[in-house]
């Protein structure tokens, strides 16, 4: 297995320009520091629209997906720092998915990634399952790719959150989530128009309605980095 751990955290939002240059350091300086710290935080890894647009996809490998309702997140969680405070309404349109890792091969960090938000078509979970794991361990030998991996939401047995009351909207949720990663854009450009296109995923068995988008790589980092 490529990513770090069992399970992963993977998210996506929007951030408004002016809003960027604060969100960077904040990120990468509190709060990259904060959550490495928590035990069963493996690596978190930051991306940028690579169309220059607001996105930010992030994704954080776990040890397991207990991780995410351990006493020692959900304290984070629901005590944020004043500079988290100031930061979470800046959020925009969260979408937060707290997966399995189902299939992981290749590097888990590249400069560039595709994701593809997706759900199966009723009564084809199986079938969409081993379509992506065989389409998974191709990619990551492909020219211009290093990695891909099939991700799947478990919704845990939790509350809200501070962090999430403070954003002032309920978060979204990707069921299934496929993460491409490589050293060429263009290559990545070529999957969502081929191998993942919407249709692509019809065939293997996805519902209608995948949401793909394409990031560039900000910042990675493992306890080790930033302790």
């Amino acid at each position: 297995m490529s990513l770090l751990g069992k399970a992963a955290l993977a998210m996506w939002w929007d951030m408004a320009p002016p809003m960027r240059p604060e969100f960077q350091d904040w990120h990468s300086h509190e709060h990259y520091p904060e959550r490495m710290a928590i035990p069963g935080f493996l690596r978190g890894t930051r991306w940028g629209s690579a169309t220059g647009g607001e996105g930010i996809f992030q994704i954080y490998e776990l040890q397991g997906r207990e991780t995410l309702t351990s006493a020692a997140y959900l304290a984070r969680l629901n005590a944020p720092s004043p500079w988290s405070t100031r930061m979470m309404p800046h959020h925009r349109n969260m979408v937060r998915s707290q997966c399995d890792v189902l299939e992981s091969f290749g590097s888990g960090v590249a400069g560039n990634a595709l994701t593809v938000r997706l759900s199966p078509a009723p009564g084809q979970g199986d079938e969409l399952r081993a379509s992506l794991k065989a389409l998974c361990r191709e990619l990551a030998m492909r020219p211009g790719l290093s990695g891909a991996h099939l991700l799947r939401h478990e919704t845990p047995d939790i509350g809200q959150t501070t962090e999430q009351k403070i954003r002032g909207s309920s978060d979204q949720v990707a069921d299934w989530v496929l993460l491409a990663c490589g050293y060429d854009g263009a290559a990545l450009d070529q999957l969502a128009a081929t191998d993942l296109s919407a249709g692509a995923l019809v065939r293997r068995g996805a519902a209608a309605g995948a949401v793909h988008g394409q990031y560039c790589l900000l910042h990675s980092a493992t306890p080790a980095d930033v302790s």
